[in-house]
């Protein structure tokens, strides 16, 4: 018997009931399948934009740094130029030393391939600069020595010929324009020495032993103002020759210095102290004496330690310390002006050690005095 309708009907909607189901289900799963893959998507795309916001500020980053890098070495290179290497030249044009500043970012260029290739060029900047600087010193030096070879050769001709005038004559007044000409001549000569031993030549005549204060006339001699040149004491003791020239030239330095120094009409006391290893020579001046922050360097330059640089010399030069400083150093004396007068001056001191000095006189014939010695005989005593 066939079913009838009604009877199939339940069962047509119940099938149709789990059908939709069925398909709902299906269309659910489909759907979640869909959202999953677009919110993998949307994740991956939010990953992606990560990734290249990190890319782009990894960039920003890096071209950053590299333009700070640029910019530290241009900054170092203009440190280089506008202050390192002028400070080596300064030092090196004032025979010192120099003080070079070091890099300007330290933090960020220490120790790297820059920083060593900036240290190389000033070495190698330093080391032909030094070169250079011997190089014109030499030079210098050779050509001023040439020089004065030739003016001290004809100076002493010029004073051996007026001394030979004054042999002649008895004439008083022409024996006092010859003895006026020969006594600017020797100041002359004494300037002529000076740069002489600078330059690193012998200073002058060579002697024979002197007896001290024969020695120490000479020096009076050959400054303009020995009239004003007082002298206490007569020691008994001679300076061995190789030393005279040299002990006359700097005693006449200090004692110029000390005359030149102080009021025209005042004096300057000249004495002697006898310690057990030798004998100080001490001048006194009444100046206005020397300020302290100018005592260092008149002790460096009378120390002989200061190198002699004639390329180096200041403007106006200063020439008789540095010479008595390096007449001292060669010859075995001392020289200091780092005390006070009793007039509150300035007081020289040279020291001769027992090396330098002798007791009996040692024969030479080497030796002509200049009319200007007579200038020595006649120096006043105090």
């Amino acid at each position: 018997m066939n079913p009838s309708i009604p009877d199939v009907l339940p069962w047509l909607l119940a099938l149709a009931v789990v059908a939709a189901g069925l398909t709902a289900a299906q269309y659910r799963k489909s759907a979640n399948a869909r959202a999953a893959r677009i919110e993998a998507l949307e994740q991956e795309a939010r990953d992606r934009g990560q990734v290249v916001a990190q890319a782009i500020r990894d960039r920003d980053r890096a071209i950053e740094a590299r333009d700070r890098a640029l910019q530290v070495r241009e900054e170092e290179v203009r440190h280089l130029v506008e202050h390192r290497v002028p400070a080596l030249v300064g030092g090196l044009r004032q025979g010192r030393q120099a003080e070079v500043p070091g890099l300007l970012h330290p933090q960020d260029l220490a120790d790297s391939p820059f920083a060593y290739a900036q240290d190389a060029v000033l070495v190698m900047f330093g080391d032909v600069a030094v070169q250079a600087a011997e190089q014109a010193e030499d030079a210098t030096q050779a050509a001023v020595r040439t020089v004065m070879r030739s003016i001290q050769a004809l100076l002493n001709e010029q004073q051996g010929a007026i001394a030979e005038m004054i042999d002649r004559h008895d004439d008083p007044k022409m024996l006092a324009d010859a003895m006026a000409i020969d006594h600017a001549g020797s100041q002359l000569a004494r300037r002529a020495a000076i740069i002489a031993v600078l330059t690193g030549s012998w200073p002058g005549r060579q002697r024979e032993a002197k007896p001290l204060l024969e020695v120490v006339r000479g020096g009076i001699s050959r400054i303009r103002d020995y009239n004003r040149v007082k002298v206490t004491g007569d020691p008994s003791l001679y300076v061995v020759s190789r030393a005279v020239e040299p002990v006359v030239l700097a005693v006449s330095e200090l004692l110029d210095n000390a005359a030149r120094h102080s009021e025209p009409g005042s004096d300057v006391r000249v004495w002697f102290v006898d310690a057990h290893n030798g004998v100080g020579i001490v001048i006194d001046d009444s100046g206005i004496g020397l300020k302290p922050e100018d005592r260092p360097l008149a002790a460096r330059l009378l120390s002989g330690q200061e190198p002699v640089r004639l390329t180096q010399l200041r403007n106006p030069p200063r020439l008789g310390f540095l010479a008595v400083g390096a007449l001292s150093a060669r010859y075995g004396f001392r020289a200091s002006v780092d005390q006070e007068s009793d007039f509150g001056g300035v007081r020289a001191i040279v020291y001769l050690p027992r090396e330098l000095l002798t007791t009996v006189a040692e024969p030479s014939s080497a030796d002509r005095p200049s009319a200007a010695d007579s200038f020595a005989k006649r120096a006043p005593d105090g």
